[in-house]
């Protein structure tokens, strides 16, 4: 019997939208785009040129400190185009594909008979090992550390996020040889949710389980961390999204880099939220073409609405990401007093609308839109970012101890524990309007660069 901890503090945002278990089918996209500022902490290095040709499979560029770690064409096509900002930063290579989907291939092989080494070599040469992050600063792994574990949520428990086991289905064999791949590279802890029953998960093999039960964010990985096994100053665990351990099993069990995904369409302005399969990176028109509201305007995300990235119409599938997300904007709302008006319809944690009290007898789900709805102003220490993070530190110190660079604070007050997204919910709730997500990867970025 899996271990069962209980989580207590949280918040779960009930949102209108949620993806249906079924699959539509999705014309095959042209183009797809392999986007550096989706790998944390990686400076990249192009090593094809504008009309390659190239495979699936195939490095498009490397990590400038880790050569060994390559990014890779999840198509195969011709590349189009290497798009550059700012000092020549990277913003962007793009492949159109040719239709053909032809591999490079590694070989089919058998997990158990393999080093570490020798699988972590083969990770960083398919373009796989980029899908592992590290903590501290949760940035993509070096390949030259050994983690004192590697950690895995099977579960998403944020707003409208694809139910994995639903995912999980037909996938079975891969997530496990995933699994085995992990456990030869270090001691490996799965998180599963109380509420899962797919044995895939719940008698997964050469890992050790943990059940969590409550409401969000217990999915988080960092969550799941600080009450299994905490990060100590100098150690270093890696983490692994459950549908990536996924892409890893296929790799060793096909013997090519296939990076499909079952993504779902979210969101209260999709016609029919659903699932369907597309490859990591793929432009994205196809998809809400035809099937999003036409009468206002709308945010489009790759990913969920609390960690998500804004992307245009014509944008891409983020590298980690299996959900796309459509909301209002909410730009053209003009509401008569403003936010002291009575509602009976709109969603408020601190129940400053009577919606709470239609919430007792049913679940409601709402239509959120993108506005801030107020300013940014002075923090004020309320206690607010506490009753939503489960995690034993003080976050509206910490997150005072970064705004000001103090590193001894930083440290004392955990900053090594978490990532950003430990901070959505605290951003969500925070009445001083704050952007905490891009504060704590500031201040991770600058800790790093300090220590280093």
């Amino acid at each position: 019997m899996a271990n069962v901890i209980k989580l207590c503090r949280g918040l779960d945002i009930s949102l209108k939208g949620k993806a249906a278990e079924e699959m539509f089918s999705v014309k095959a996209p042209d183009t797809f785009a392999l986007i550096p500022d989706d790998f944390p902490g990686v400076t990249p290095k192009v090593v094809v040129k504008e009309q390659e040709h190239v495979l699936a499979g195939s490095p498009l560029f490397v990590d400038k400190n880790h050569p060994e770690v390559k990014f890779v064409s999840p198509v195969s096509g011709v590349v189009t185009g290497v798009l550059r900002g700012e000092r020549r930063k990277v913003m962007a290579v793009t492949v159109q594909a040719d239709g053909k989907q032809e591999f490079v291939e590694f070989g089919k092989k058998d997990v158990s008979s393999l080093s570490a080494e020798e699988l972590k070599a083969g990770l960083c040469e398919a373009g796989l090992f980029s899908f592992i992050k590290q903590r501290p600063y949760d940035v993509i792994a070096d390949p030259e550390t050994t983690p004192r574990a590697i950690f895995i949520s099977g579960f998403d428990s944020k707003p409208l996020a694809p139910d994995f086991e639903y995912v999980l289905k037909g996938e079975e064999a891969n997530f496990q040889t995933g699994l085995d791949v992990l456990s030869k590279l270090g001691k490996t802890y799965l998180g599963i949710s109380k509420k899962q029953k797919s044995p895939a998960l719940t008698q997964a093999k050469n890992v050790t389980i943990t059940t969590f039960d409550g409401p969000h964010p217990a999915g988080n990985v960092g969550i799941q961390i600080h009450h299994v096994a905490p990060i100590n100053k100098g150690e270093i665990v890696w983490t692994v999204a459950a549908a990536d351990v996924i892409l890893i099993g296929r790799l060793f069990n096909l013997g090519h880099a296939d990076f499909t995904r079952v993504v779902a369409l979210t969101g209260s302005e999709v016609n029919k939220p659903a699932y369907c399969k597309l490859i990591a990176g793929a432009a994205v028109a196809n998809v809400l073409a035809g099937n999003v509201a036409t009468d206002k305007p709308l945010r489009y995300i790759s990913g969920n609405v609390l960690t998500g990235k804004l992307i245009e119409l014509n944008g891409y599938l983020g590298a980690f990401d299996n959900q796309l997300t459509v909301i209002p904007e909410g730009n053209d709302t003009h509401e008569f007093l403003g936010f002291i008006m009575p509602r009976f319809n709109q969603f408020s944690v601190n129940h400053s609308y009577f919606s709470w009290l239609f919430d007792a007898f049913k679940k409601r789900e709402y239509t959120i839109d993108a506005r801030i709805k107020g300013g940014k102003r002075n923090m004020i220490m309320s206690n607010e970012y506490d009753r939503v993070l489960p995690m034993d530190i003080l976050p509206e110190y910490l997150i005072k101890a970064i705004i000001t660079q103090d590193i001894d604070r930083m440290e004392q007050l955990g900053i090594y524990e978490v990532a950003p997204e430990d901070f959505a919910l605290c951003e969500f709730v925070d009445s001083s309007k704050q952007e905490l997500q891009k504060i704590v990867r500031a201040g991770l970025d600058n800790l790093r660069a300090e220590m280093s």
